[in-house]
């Protein structure tokens, strides 16, 4: 419980921090493009090991296998179609992320109104963690 609070209470504390920071501009940092081919490995072997994933298709995708069929492909299918909806949205997200990050207008406005979001949400996790399983 000691864990669990002092982990609710500097998440809390990284919230404000973020709030009240002034909000100046970030030094820019160099980013290293390594290409999409690598990109796309860096994550197939990233999920792949990736134990959380694995106990999510166990435990997620039987729920909707038939046991009159073949399991393997039913398993395969369903597994693929997640798999595709999942990347959907994450390349969703990438081209938004980057477009906000590309474009050189109100640039330090976006950065203090990221910088709030984050602490709002940083602060909203660590109530819902400081509050979670309280009788537990």
């Amino acid at each position: 419980m000691v864990v669990k609070y002092l982990g609710a209470a500097y998440l809390v504390y990284l919230g404000i921090k973020m709030i009240l920071s002034s909000g100046e501009a970030s030094a820019p940092f160099a980013v290293r493009r390594a290409g999409p081919a690598k990109a796309f490995r860096d994550g197939v072997i990233v999920e792949t090991l990736n134990v959380k994933t694995a106990m999510f298709f166990l435990a997620f995708i039987p729920q909707f296998v038939s046991a009159q069929q073949a399991m393997a492909p039913q398993f395969i299918l369903l597994g693929s179609i997640c798999v595709l909806l999942n990347s959907t949205v994450d390349l969703v997200a990438i081209f938004a992320a980057s477009r906000i990050v590309g474009s050189g207008v109100a640039k330090a406005a976006r950065e203090r109104l990221l910088s709030r979001l984050s602490g709002a949400t940083m602060m909203t996790l660590g109530v819902i963690v400081a509050i979670a399983n309280r009788e537990a």
